[in-house]
């Protein structure tokens, strides 16, 4: 079978939790679970960097604004992650080019992160905290069940990450209001911390 739709899938994934994504495939690949893993993913050493990073995802991730910031560092690092994964399972399969594989993972992650990250901006724009938590857990267990269903039912798992990323961007143009908001109380909150490092009063 093509691996197109693991790729798909796992480019989705890693637009919202690219250590994630690797480090599942990883486990999953290394416990013998599936044999569609490629060898790279399964190392020692990219199973315990990955884990790592998604502690550290997993509480970035769960603060306001710092989320966001964390989105806006991994703006690079998620497609790339996607278009590497991508092109990886490709080697492993041979069943389509490292290139096509790269590309198609990569645009899937970058439109994803785009969601994640517009989605956060909007929930930052409420004054309760919890809801971060709350976003942020659901985006982990989303990611590790869609990519979980993808080793065993790779053209199923592809149908419901198209589905959620398209939902994704509808919901992302519903909410363009509330991530303006976020961006000017963002803006607001810089100029102040600038006009306080100013010298008081002014000199004449």
């Amino acid at each position: 079978m093509s691996v197109l739709p693991l790729v798909f899938t796992s480019g989705w994934a890693s637009g919202v939790n690219a250590y994630a994504v690797v480090l599942l495939l990883g486990v999953f690949g290394a416990t013998g679970l599936s044999d569609d893993v490629p060898g790279t993913l399964q190392r020692p050493e990219v199973l315990v960097v990955a884990g790592i990073l998604f502690l550290c995802e997993a509480v970035a991730d769960k603060i306001p604004y710092v989320d966001s910031a964390w989105d806006a560092v991994h703006t690079v690092v998620r497609p790339a992650a996607g278009a590497w994964v991508g092109a990886v399972l490709a080697g492993q399969s041979g069943s389509l080019s490292d290139a096509a594989a790269a590309l198609l993972g990569g645009s899937t992650a970058l439109a994803s992160h785009a969601v994640k990250a517009g989605a956060r901006m909007a929930v930052n724009s409420s004054p309760e905290p919890f809801s971060n938590v709350i976003v942020s857990l659901a985006e982990d267990l989303g990611v590790a069940g869609i990519v979980t269903f993808a080793i065993f039912h790779p053209v199923a798992a592809s149908i419901v990450a198209a589905a959620l990323l398209l939902a994704g961007l509808t919901v992302l143009f519903f909410l363009v209001s509330r991530i303006r908001r976020f961006l000017r109380r963002r803006a607001q909150r810089r100029e102040e911390r600038r006009l306080t490092r100013l010298p008081w009063p002014p000199p004449g």
